[in-house]
């Protein structure tokens, strides 16, 4: 906390102060503003560009949304929705590189792999949940039947770029930096130096001292709240080093599942084509009471306090099972965050119902909505950890693009349940058929896919049919 993640708060800080947040908002309205949803869309992508300098989903939803939160509900949003959005967006940057809440540093330190090892495994991940946030808010824009931005309230890319570029430099030099093999305090330092001259010398957007002043003082706020939860995580690390509990956690989860694996087998066993033996089932138990105490730990902690208290206690549980260490710090990293947008405790949620005048329980359960392919992700790569990348042992193209090909492609029929909506409107029957179809086609393996096609199938004829009876009613009037 002392030696890395006070730098990269204050960079994200003095980042934002010097207009970097605005740059980012303005870019994607110029990306998405648009298209089908563009407000929404806009928060999206403006939040996954924020994420990349601020580990904080509050201050991602904060600072972003204070801008895309009001203009969402201009446009039709209702605020629950907006804020959903928002949130679910905003939640990304915990898992966004290069910083992700700065637990990418502490689990290069735990893994003792150099941090670019980090970065690189942990994008495809981040990049699969921003794909499902932004399906879910396309298909919820059509059923809504909200539009884009109108044209002549875009910006243009070359007013944006020209009054924008020098706010990038120090985003640039930070990234620059780390990936040269520098330690992540210089990379810090110069990220911090060359945004204070940008701010000072930058015509378009010039800060004062007294901006530096306030700056320095937010980062230090900010910085000594996550130091004091951390002071206290490290009481709990220390108690389950010594006592071992971390260790025994591993065993009552895996024999916990056991029994439950044993009760279930008979459910599931006559399943055509696909080989369900108990040692499988047991590991798929295994995975979902840990994310399930994941999420519950990880509940209204910041990022880095709660990755380094679930490394401690629930990682090894993961590495009983034999899942790769890189594969299981993920694992753990990804179910505690998404408790910043699970009900009932999720802070990000919370702030984003602020912004919006919303009730703060509904927008949890929207934000939990649009974020749901951050809790479909972490399955893939612990059973698939080639779309991971770095893993050697795992890693064939092969493998990597049938993975994250049929990952995504599970992410968009997963978005169209979620939000009701496809060529048409869903009954609720043909959303349950599509999620289902949904989960078998994110899951690795020929065979899901097959059963996935077959359970869509269906779907799709349901959705030409009611799309043609649509039109043809649209005619007759």
């Amino acid at each position: 906390v002392s030696t890395v993640l006070f730098h990269f708060v204050l960079f994200g800080v003095l980042a934002q102060r010097m207009g970097l947040g605005q740059f980012f908002v303005d870019m994607a309205t110029v990306i998405a503003g648009r298209y089908t949803g563009g407000l929404a869309k806009v928060s999206v992508v403006s939040s996954a560009f924020f994420g990349t300098i601020s580990g904080s989903s509050i201050a991602n939803t904060v600072s972003t949304g204070s801008l895309t939160i009001p203009n969402m509900k201009k446009m039709g949003y209702p605020g629950h929705l907006a804020g959903g959005v928002e949130a679910a967006s905003s939640a990304g940057g915990q898992i966004t590189p290069p910083i992700m809440g700065a637990a990418a540093f502490i689990m290069a330190e735990f893994l003792e792999v150099p941090y670019t090892t980090i970065v690189i495994a942990a994008a495809i991940p981040a990049a699969m949940h921003y794909i499902g946030v932004l399906c879910i808010v396309h298909f919820h824009a059509k059923r809504l039947g909200l539009k884009g931005v109108p044209e002549e309230e875009i910006p243009r890319l070359f007013q944006v770029i020209k009054k924008g570029w020098p706010t990038a430099i120090p985003l640039f030099v930070l990234v620059y930096v780390l990936f040269s093999g520098y330690s992540p305090h210089m990379a810090a330092f110069w990220g911090i130096t060359s945004a204070l001259i940008v701010g000072f010398l930058n015509p378009m957007h010039r800060i004062k001292l007294t901006d530096v002043m306030d700056a320095c003082i937010t980062g230090v706020k900010y910085a000594l709240a996550v130091g004091a939860v951390c002071a206290a995580i490290g009481i709990v690390v220390g108690v389950v080093n010594s006592t071992g509990l971390g260790f025994r956690l591993g065993f009552m989860v895996t024999s916990g599942a056991l029994s439950i694996s044993e009760n279930l087998i008979g459910l599931v066993s006559w399943i055509p084509l696909m080989e369900v033996t108990l040692e499988n089932l047991t590991l798929f138990v295994s995975l979902v009471l840990i994310a399930i105490t994941c999420i519950l730990m990880g509940a209204g902690l910041p990022t880095t306090a709660l990755y380094i208290m679930l490394a401690t206690v629930a990682q090894p549980a993961l590495a009983d099972l034999g899942i790769p260490p890189l594969a299981s710090h993920l694992f753990v990293l990804y179910y505690g965050v998404i408790s910043e947008i699970t009900p009932p405790v999720c802070a990000s949620a919370y702030a984003a119902a602020g912004i919006a005048g919303a009730n703060p329980f509904k927008t949890g359960v929207s934000a939990f909505s649009f974020g749901i392919a951050k809790l479909m992700v972490p399955m893939v790569f612990v059973y698939s950890p080639a779309m991971l990348i770095v893993l050697e042992e795992y890693f064939t193209w092969g493998a990597f693009l049938e993975t994250t090909i049929t990952c995504a492609i599970g992410i968009v029929m997963m978005a169209t349940a979620v939000s009701a909506y496809f060529l048409t409107h869903m009954p609720l029957s043909v959303r349950l058929l599509m999620a289902l179809a949904a989960v078998f086609m994110v899951a690795p393996g020929i065979t899901s896919d097959l059963y996935s096609l077959l359970l869509a199938l269906p779907v799709l004829v349901q959705q030409v049919a009611a799309r043609r009876r649509e039109t043809a009613a649209l005619t007759a009037t």
